[in-house]
C-alpha cells in the first residue's frame, strides 16, 4: 500500500505542477515572459516564506545576501516585489509580493479551486472532511523542513 500511496501522491503532485507549467506556457504564447524561471521559484519563495527580510530569504535559499539582493532588485524592477521598511528598526526592510505576483499566481490557485470543487462533488463531506484533516496535518505536523509564512 506504501508505494501506492507514494505513486498516487506523486501522481497528483505531478498533475498539478504540469496542468501550472501548462497554463504558464499558454499566457506566454499571449505575451512576452516577464519572470525567468529562477524569478518565478524566488518570487513563489518569498511569497510563501510571509515578510521575509533578504537575509531571511537568502538563508532559506542557501544563497549569499549579495546573490539574494540582487535577485530580489530585478524582482522589484519588474514590478513583482516591493520592500518595506520595518517600524521597529529602519535598518531592516520587509520583502512583500505585489498584486502583480497574484496575477501570475492565479494561473496556479485557479486550478486548485477547481480540483477542490470537484473533489467536494466526487466525495462525500465525511471523506472531504477526512482528507482536509489529512493534508493540514501533512502540513503541520509532517513537513516540520518548511515554515510558511503568514
Amino acid at each position: 500500500m506504501t508505494e501506492s500511496l507514494e505513486s498516487a501522491f506523486t501522481d497528483v503532485y505531478t498533475k498539478f505542477k504540469l496542468q501550472f507549467y501548462q497554463r504558464i506556457f499558454q499566457r506566454l504564447a499571449t505575451r512576452e515572459a516577464t519572470l525567468t524561471t529562477t524569478e518565478a521559484y524566488c518570487v513563489e519563495i518569498i511569497s510563501a516564506l510571509g515578510r521575509p527580510t533578504v537575509s531571511e530569504f537568502a538563508k532559506f535559499v542557501n544563497i549569499s545576501v549579495a546573490n539574494a539582493t540582487y535577485k530580489v532588485q530585478n524582482l522589484i524592477k519588474k514590478g513583482y516585489v516591493r520592500k518595506e521598511r520595518s517600524k521597529e528598526d529602519r535598518r531592516e526592510s520587509y520583502l512583500h509580493v505585489t498584486e502583480h505576483f497574484y496575477e501570475y499566481q492565479q494561473l496556479n490557485t485557479a486550478y486548485v479551486s477547481t480540483v477542490i470543487e470537484r473533489i467536494r462533488q466526487h466525495c462525500s463531506a465525511d471523506e472531504v472532511s477526512v482528507f482536509e484533516r489529512v493534508l493540514v496535518t501533512m502540513s503541520k505536523e509532517l513537513m516540520p523542513e518548511v515554515e510558511l509564512g503568514s
